[in-house]
């Protein structure tokens, strides 16, 4: 008989298994002391990011030198570039242009001397989360491109298992608080309301990944639910209670750190 109350799990079983899976190969390739001992929940406050800067532009290379920092990649070379700006869709008052083609908020690229450019979007500067989620996405890129073997699925699921790497670096709380994003704009001339998504996944997707973190760091989930938007609270809470009531964390905390040269 169908129960209107019966509870409904956060994440389907794929969804899930393709989560623990990520992690059980982010923890082979990049675990160990690095992430036990050092990674770090990364907060919006200024203890994390307490630099005033004089410009946009300023804001992105110094946003972006503190994110490389905290994922411990602060030696690894790698050139920060602006992109063009989004062409403007407001052509009139009463004209928006529908599904104009915009840049992406970040691009991750390697030429053939194995030179590391990483770009942004300048629309992200008026976003200091956006920021940090997308300095922090590309350099996920960075790091997970150097594993020893694909990402559960294959490379074609990187971009997936990138964002979920880029929790496992500490930023989970950015990564789900840019998951969606609903705002109301107004110019001189218009107004009206726009909606942007930063990342390959869900709020859920986000919040569950952010609970495996914390779980496996042994972070109390207070010190993220006041920096966690509304609808990222109720799931980040609802995560922990499902993980807390099973084996998982458990199991992952017995995957083994393989070094590379062993």
């Amino acid at each position: 008989m169908w129960n209107p109350f019966k509870y409904k799990p956060l994440l389907s079983d794929e969804d899930q298994r393709f989560q623990i899976e990520c992690f059980e190969w982010l923890l082979t390739n990049f675990g160990g002391d690095a992430f036990y001992k050092e990674a770090q929940l990364i907060l919006p406050t200024k203890e994390f990011f307490p630099t005033h800067v004089e410009s946009p532009e300023s804001a992105a290379e110094t946003t972006f030198n503190q994110v490389k920092d905290y994922a411990g990649l602060s030696e690894w070379p790698c050139k920060l570039e602006a992109q063009e700006e989004d062409p403007n869709a407001v052509v009139h008052p009463t004209i928006v242009l529908q599904n104009m083609e915009q840049n992406p908020l970040g691009t991750f690229s390697a030429n053939t001397d194995n030179e590391i450019t990483i770009t942004y979007n300048p629309t992200i500067l008026s976003n200091p989360t956006g920021m940090v989620a997308t300095f922090a996405h590309e350099l996920s890129h960075y790091l997970t491109g150097t594993a020893a073997e694909p990402p559960p699925g294959g490379w074609e699921n990187w971009e997936f298992a990138t964002d979920i790497g880029a929790v496992f670096l500490g930023f989970g709380v950015f990564l789900a608080n840019s998951a969606f994003n609903f705002q109301q704009y107004t110019d001189n001339d218009s107004q009206g309301w726009s909606t942007s998504g930063g990342g390959y996944l869900s709020e859920a997707e986000y919040s569950y990944s952010l609970a495996l973190f914390l779980l496996l760091k042994k972070i109390s989930p207070e010190e993220a639910y006041p920096h966690c938007d509304l609808n990222i609270k109720a799931c980040l809470k609802k995560a922990i209670k499902e993980l807390e009531g099973s084996e998982i964390v458990s199991k992952l905390k017995e995957v083994k750190y393989v070094e590379k040269n062993s």
